[in-house]
């Protein structure tokens, strides 16, 4: 049994939808971060360093260069020809209207890009940017507003230096909601002074807000950040593989079914990766979550009130 007959996945969404696979190829459009240039704090959030997910971070080729680099690196490994154009390294709606437009329409003029998943901070979606957005996706093109929350507690986002509340996000969803826009939330397990309870309750409240997909990432330790200092001083353990995996199984239980999962770990370059060693082994840790959830007889959804029966006949009568 496949990992995505228990969880509703991004990929498999897309294929349903498009009839073939449709694959992201990241972007870093070279913008910034008011976390870092100075507007709301300089050096980012104490775990940042961009490059742990973006290696050309300082000097980005072009929009279309890159996508016709991705292009080929995909083709060659999967045969796919139906791309989303991922704006991540980041806060990709931090910039004139005019030139983000520019930005996004460059990626959108080529025949085999569906769309975008923009990625961006809470704090920094004016109604411009969403109303830009919105004529995007009026247009026919598959549009995604990725909100980078980490945590719905204040003083887990005041710790690590994050520059923005709870309430930004609050504020970005309802703005969000009234345009139709798709949203996707991102969420850390394992951020310093946090566990399972903290987790839940994030997720809690972002399902009461109403999101359409979900990210869940363990946190890194890379070098160049202000956490691996905490780290080497022995302020800050990572969790170990088997927790995280434990903490991911819990929240999937309680994640209605129709909300898509665009990620359910995430990994960080084996050069600047510091600890935990584990968070270097994508498909070890995806294999990890299906064996707790096969394990538990469970699914995604299986804790939310009136859910289990539909699952247990959509998942092959686990219960």
């Amino acid at each position: 049994m496949a990992l995505s007959h228990l969880v509703n996945t991004f990929g498999v969404d897309l294929l349903h939808r498009y009839g073939e696979r449709v694959h992201k190829l990241a972007i870093n459009a070279g913008l910034t971060c008011p976390n870092r240039d100075g507007s709301k704090g300089w050096g980012g959030c104490s775990f940042c360093n961009n490059a742990s997910f973006n290696p050309s971070a300082r000097r980005p080729p072009s929009v279309g260069e890159q996508l016709d680099a991705g292009r080929r690196v995909l083709l060659k490994r999967t045969g796919a020809r139906r791309f989303i154009a991922y704006f991540q390294a980041y806060t990709n709606t931090y910039a004139d209207v005019a030139r983000l437009a520019a930005l996004y329409r460059e990626a959108l003029e080529r025949d085999d890009v569906v769309g975008l998943s923009v990625g961006t901070r809470p704090d920094c979606v004016p109604d411009a940017v969403l109303d830009l957005l919105a004529r995007l996706r009026d247009q026919g093109h598959e549009v995604w507003l990725e909100l980078g929350l980490q945590s719905a507690c204040d003083a887990t986002l005041r710790r690590v230096d994050r520059g923005h509340g709870f309430a930004d996000y609050r504020r970005a969803v309802r703005a969000a909601h009234r345009r139709g826009l798709s949203l996707c939330t991102h969420l850390i397990i394992g951020l310093p002074g946090e566990g399972r309870d903290e987790s839940l309750a994030s997720l809690d409240r972002v399902l009461e807000l109403g999101t359409h997909g979900l990210k869940l990432h363990p946190l890194h330790v890379v070098r160049g950040t202000r956490l691996a200092h905490q780290w080497r001083r022995g302020d800050y353990r990572p969790l170990p593989m088997a927790e995280y995996i434990d903490i991911a199984a819990d929240l999937i239980e309680q994640t209605p079914r129709e909300v898509i999962f665009h990620r359910l770990t995430g990994t960080a370059s084996p050069d600047i990766l510091l600890a935990p060693a584990w968070c270097a082994k994508k498909w070890v840790v995806l294999n990890g979550i299906e064996q707790e959830l096969r394990r538990r007889r469970t699914a995604q959804g299986w804790c939310v009130a009136g859910e289990p029966v539909a699952l247990a006949r959509a998942v092959g009568g686990l219960a």
